[in-house]
């Protein structure tokens, strides 16, 4: 019989992934696979963009490491949600490789935060203080 209490516990390592991804989101645009290696200034919104998103990340999973909140979820979640959509919303959709590391990247992060927030849906406020470090 398999124990199911490993999804159902907000445990600290996801926290660490999640402040990873935030890293991993910043340097991006830098990714070895890029086609494109010289950043120009038409390019610097996405630089920009993967800078400000990433130091969110990292936040608010450094954040939840601390004190843990649903609002930072829900966040995390959002931000997952800007990143997967971002190629399409600023036009470097062309730029397939970044596209594809947003992609995934995004899909990490919402994924993550969608997990979290499972997990911690029915505790209470005083079980969300109690998390464990």
């Amino acid at each position: 019989m398999s124990d199911n209490r490993f999804f159902n516990t907000h445990r600290p390592w996801e926290d660490w992934l999640g402040m990873l991804l935030g890293v991993l989101i910043m340097v991006s645009p830098w990714f070895p696979m890029q086609v494109s290696g010289a950043v120009d200034i038409e390019r610097s919104h996405l630089v920009l963009n993967s800078f400000i998103v990433g130091m969110l990340v990292l936040g608010i999973a450094q954040l939840e490491y601390v004190a843990l909140h649903r609002w930072e979820e829900v966040a995390s979640i959002l931000l997952g949600i800007w990143l997967m959509a971002s190629p399409m919303v600023l036009g470097y959709a062309e730029d397939h490789a970044l596209q594809f590391w947003h992609i995934l990247l995004g899909a990490l992060v919402a994924f993550i935060g969608a997990l979290q927030l499972w997990q911690d849906w029915n505790l209470s406020e005083q079980e969300l203080a109690k998390h464990p470090q």
